[in-house]
């Protein structure tokens, strides 16, 4: 590319301002004046109608076009058609378009993973109904079926996130739950310990990578700041069906004896059946791409405009142009898994998922055999988790608005473990005279600690920065925190019950590590900024521009790329 060192220097300097500051504003009176967007609630009612009518098209390297050039869509692009640099759309448009998102998207993901919840779940209220006893069951052998139900799940979560790349989210997600729903319901048939582990291993080869899936699946709809968020009501989806399921569980457990079959069997069964349901009625809601929503299920017109087809793809494009580099129905290669699993800059989030949820995962798991053995009935068992989960609903979306508020995540999490550690203390002092409701009432505000899990998931996708990395790196950080739960089935033993004084002592100098992890992986995204940023300042403008026209650097690993902390 021949062209004089002035508009070299143009051009590189837009490159620099664009990619390094986040406060970047146009003097393009055609693009949107503040990097703010209006979708909280409280916000859009402050709007006046002129603010509504202003634009909301954000800048963005393809607003120049020398730049244009470089990040430009693939030729096989799904949505390449709705493709426009040109394009504006107002405030107004934007968010009634973020709202039909919400409704026919976002919010039937968050079903089907209510759904994914009521069959991973429900086996602690069968703990609760003498399942173990039932079945002639020791701890340990419920702490193996757990391990075996959670490596299935991690080993299949690759697998899994390979195959919905290469055929879509709209057909494999579908597909999973419908397999995994039959395995649900015959679990009313099982009759010994070879059956447990045997249901355990099918439903987690089944399960694993649905997350990831789904993750993937919204990243087509929504910018990188605005997943966060939705991340935090997809498993606020999951929090409600836990509250769903206790309701559920509480009706269907009083089933005891009807036909001549224990409660928990009619629970597997029926939340089963709902759950084959939806994954029945997943085929006809989820989406090939954001413009192809036409089909004999959801109309003829389909569920967006021609317009509302542009800005949609326009939007996340300018929010994220990696998003335009691969078809998403295009198989990954070995060559490209290798990169994105060998991909060191993502080992430090991979680190944050194997340690920060097992400060507080044994003690959710063992919550059913704690509160049995301090006397309370099955029934009471039940409903005794409804106040901890309706609690971490709120400090969850709380956590996930206030580290998209700050664009801030390390923090948030050491905010999440030091709120944990008070009552892993308390946990570890309490003695056998202690009070039952006192140990009900530290367990209940330690679960209700705010999960930081969604804003990890963002992050990983975020900080990827390319389709094909994303892919992976889902499906590895979910794996990590599997492994993390593996770990953390043998933290409460046996010999160490009822009190688990010495596992609750680990689960403290685990609460604490998790802070220092926290604080090592900012300080490294820091540095790895720094040492770019230097490397790109010491560049002279036509060096830059060579760089962006000749580079082979993809994803994250672009001179030009920083990451979020």
């Amino acid at each position: 590319m021949v062209m004089d060192e002035k508009a070299a220097k143009t051009i590189a300097s837009t490159v620099n301002e664009i990619l390094t500051s986040e406060s970047k504003i146009y003097d393009d009176d055609t693009l949107a004046k503040s990097k703010l967007k209006p979708f909280y609630f409280w916000q859009r009612k402050g709007l006046t109608t002129a603010e509504l009518d202003t634009v909301a098209t954000q800048p963005s390297v393809f607003d120049d076009p020398e730049l244009l050039k470089f990040y430009r869509p693939i030729d096989t692009y799904e949505n390449l058609h709705r493709f426009d640099p040109s394009a504006r759309w107002t405030w107004r448009e934007e968010i009634g378009l973020i709202r039909k998102l919400d409704l026919r998207i976002m919010a039937f993901v968050g079903f089907m993973f209510a759904a994914l919840q009521l069959d991973r779940g429900n086996i602690s209220q069968a703990t609760a109904d003498n399942f173990l006893v039932n079945l002639g069951l020791t701890t340990n052998d419920f702490n193996n079926g757990n391990t075996i139900f959670t490596v299935c799940f991690l080993l299949a979560e690759l697998p899994s996130q390979l195959v919905s790349k290469k055929l879509g989210p709209d057909r494999w997600v579908p597909t999973q739950m419908v397999l995994w729903s039959i395995v649900a319901f015959c679990q009313f048939w099982i009759n010994n310990r070879g059956g447990f582990f045997a249901t355990r291993a099918l439903l987690g080869i089944l399960q694993g990578g649905f997350i990831a899936d789904c993750t993937l699946y919204l990243s087509y709809f929504y910018t990188g700041a605005e997943l966060m968020v939705r991340l935090s009501f997809f498993w606020a989806a999951d929090t409600l069906a836990n509250i769903i399921a206790i309701f559920l569980g509480y009706g269907i457990l009083h089933m005891d004896g009807v036909k001549g079959y224990e409660g928990w069997r009619w629970l597997f069964l029926i939340e089963g059946i709902i759950t084959l349901f939806a994954g029945l009625l997943a085929y006809g809601m989820m989406l090939p791409a954001p413009t192809k929503s036409k089909s004999w299920f959801r109309g003829k017109n389909g569920w967006f405009s021609e317009r509302e087809e542009l800005i949609l793809v326009n939007r996340i494009l300018r929010d994220d142009p990696s998003k335009g580099d691969m078809h998403n129905r295009q198989a990954l290669t070995f060559q490209t898994l290798g990169l994105a699993l060998s991909d060191y800059d993502l080992w430090p989030i991979y680190i944050i998922g194997l340690t920060f949820q097992m400060s507080t995962t044994i003690v959710s798991t063992y919550l059913s055999i704690t509160l049995k053995g301090l006397g309370f009935t099955t029934f009471q068992t039940t409903l005794m988790g409804l106040p901890y989960t309706v609690a971490g609903l709120f400090t969850m979306i709380a956590v996930s608005y206030s580290s998209q508020y700050f664009n801030e995540r390390c923090f948030h999490g050491i905010f999440s473990q030091l709120w944990a550690l008070p009552e892993l203390v308390a946990l570890r002092t309490f003695t056998a005279d202690t009070a039952r409701w006192s140990k009900y009432a530290a367990t209940t505000v330690l679960l209700a600690r705010p999960s930081t899990h969604a804003v990890q998931v963002a992050w990983t996708s975020q900080i990827s920065n390319s389709v094909r990395t994303r892919t992976v790196s889902s499906a590895v950080y979910n794996i990590t925190c599997q492994i993390g739960s593996i770990i953390s089935n043998y933290i409460y033993r046996s010999d160490d019950s009822p009190l688990y004084k010495r596992g609750n002592q680990d689960l403290i100098a685990i609460c604490v590590m998790n802070c220092f992890v926290y604080l090592g992986v900012k300080a490294y995204y820091i540095l790895r900024n720094r040492s770019r940023e230097h490397q790109w300042n010491a560049m002279t403008s036509d060096e830059k521009l060579i760089y962006l026209e000749t580079t082979t650097d993809k994803g994250n690993k672009r001179l030009d790329f920083r990451f979020v902390h």
